[in-house]
Protein backbone atom coordinates (compact mmCIF):
# COMPACT_ATOMS: atom_id res chain seq x y z
CA UNK A 1 0.00 0.00 0.00
CA UNK A 2 2.80 2.09 0.94
CA UNK A 3 4.56 2.09 -2.57
CA UNK A 4 1.77 3.70 -4.04
CA UNK A 5 1.62 6.12 -1.99
CA UNK A 6 3.98 8.49 -4.29
CA UNK A 7 2.43 7.72 -7.55
CA UNK A 8 -1.18 9.23 -5.65
CA UNK A 9 0.56 12.47 -4.29
CA UNK A 10 1.72 13.43 -7.39
CA UNK A 11 -1.66 12.77 -9.05
CA UNK A 12 -3.40 14.46 -6.59
CA UNK A 13 -0.84 17.22 -6.78
CA UNK A 14 -1.69 17.07 -10.75
CA UNK A 15 -5.17 17.62 -10.22
CA UNK A 16 -5.51 20.31 -8.02
CA UNK A 17 -3.12 22.03 -10.68
CA UNK A 18 -5.09 21.08 -13.20
CA UNK A 19 -8.38 22.21 -11.98
CA UNK A 20 -6.61 25.72 -10.36
CA UNK A 21 -5.21 26.37 -13.66
CA UNK A 22 -8.57 25.77 -14.85
CA UNK A 23 -10.41 28.00 -12.74
CA UNK A 24 -7.69 30.78 -12.38
CA UNK A 25 -9.24 33.88 -14.73
CA UNK A 26 -6.86 34.65 -17.76
CA UNK A 27 -5.77 38.15 -16.63
CA UNK A 28 -4.32 36.75 -13.48
CA UNK A 29 -2.09 33.91 -15.63
CA UNK A 30 1.10 34.98 -15.73
CA UNK A 31 4.03 34.40 -18.24
CA UNK A 32 2.17 32.17 -20.77
CA UNK A 33 -0.98 31.47 -21.78
CA UNK A 34 -3.49 29.28 -20.16
CA UNK A 35 -3.57 26.28 -22.42
CA UNK A 36 0.14 26.78 -22.81
CA UNK A 37 -0.08 25.80 -18.89
CA UNK A 38 -2.71 23.16 -19.22
CA UNK A 39 -0.61 21.54 -21.37
CA UNK A 40 2.70 21.90 -19.52
CA UNK A 41 0.53 20.91 -16.32
CA UNK A 42 -0.33 17.40 -17.53
CA UNK A 43 2.60 16.53 -19.58
CA UNK A 44 5.69 16.75 -17.03
CA UNK A 45 3.63 14.95 -13.94
CA UNK A 46 5.91 16.79 -11.39
CA UNK A 47 7.64 19.47 -12.82
CA UNK A 48 4.67 21.21 -14.42
CA UNK A 49 1.88 21.20 -11.47
CA UNK A 50 5.13 22.48 -9.33
CA UNK A 51 6.14 25.37 -11.64
CA UNK A 52 2.26 26.31 -12.22
CA UNK A 53 1.74 26.95 -8.60
CA UNK A 54 5.32 28.54 -8.06
CA UNK A 55 5.37 31.00 -11.34
CA UNK A 56 1.74 30.60 -13.02
CA UNK A 57 -0.67 32.57 -11.28
CA UNK A 58 -0.40 36.25 -9.71
CA UNK A 59 -0.62 35.51 -5.76
CA UNK A 60 -1.63 38.00 -3.16
CA UNK A 61 -0.50 37.83 0.07
CA UNK A 62 -3.10 37.32 3.20
CA UNK A 63 -4.21 40.60 4.35
CA UNK A 64 -2.51 42.83 1.27
CA UNK A 65 -2.02 43.44 -2.25
CA UNK A 66 -5.23 43.80 -4.42
CA UNK A 67 -8.42 42.53 -2.66
CA UNK A 68 -10.74 40.18 -5.19
CA UNK A 69 -13.73 41.01 -3.49
CA UNK A 70 -15.16 44.00 -2.14
CA UNK A 71 -15.39 44.34 1.64
CA UNK A 72 -18.49 44.39 3.00
CA UNK A 73 -19.15 47.69 4.94
CA UNK A 74 -21.73 48.37 7.57
CA UNK A 75 -24.13 50.87 6.77
CA UNK A 76 -23.45 53.60 8.75
CA UNK A 77 -19.97 53.80 7.00
CA UNK A 78 -21.10 53.21 3.34
CA UNK A 79 -20.83 56.85 2.08
CA UNK A 80 -23.15 55.54 -0.60
CA UNK A 81 -25.69 53.97 1.55
CA UNK A 82 -25.84 57.51 3.71
CA UNK A 83 -26.18 59.43 0.09
CA UNK A 84 -29.36 56.91 -0.47
CA UNK A 85 -30.87 57.47 2.35
CA UNK A 86 -30.54 61.59 2.63
CA UNK A 87 -31.69 61.46 -1.31
CA UNK A 88 -34.70 59.53 0.32
CA UNK A 89 -35.57 62.09 2.82
CA UNK A 90 -35.13 64.98 0.39
CA UNK A 91 -37.64 63.19 -1.63
CA UNK A 92 -40.25 62.59 0.97
CA UNK A 93 -39.32 66.52 2.15
CA UNK A 94 -40.22 67.57 -1.33
CA UNK A 95 -43.28 65.50 -1.49
CA UNK A 96 -44.75 66.94 1.62
CA UNK A 97 -44.03 70.38 1.29
CA UNK A 98 -45.77 70.24 -2.19
CA UNK A 99 -48.56 68.24 -0.68
CA UNK A 100 -49.22 71.14 1.87
CA UNK A 101 -49.35 74.06 -0.78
Amino acid sequence: MLRYLPFLLILALTIYAFVDCLNTPEPEVKHLPKVVWVIIILLFSIVGPVVWLFAGKERVAPGGGRARRTQWVAPDDNPEFLKSLRDEQDKDKDKKDRDQD
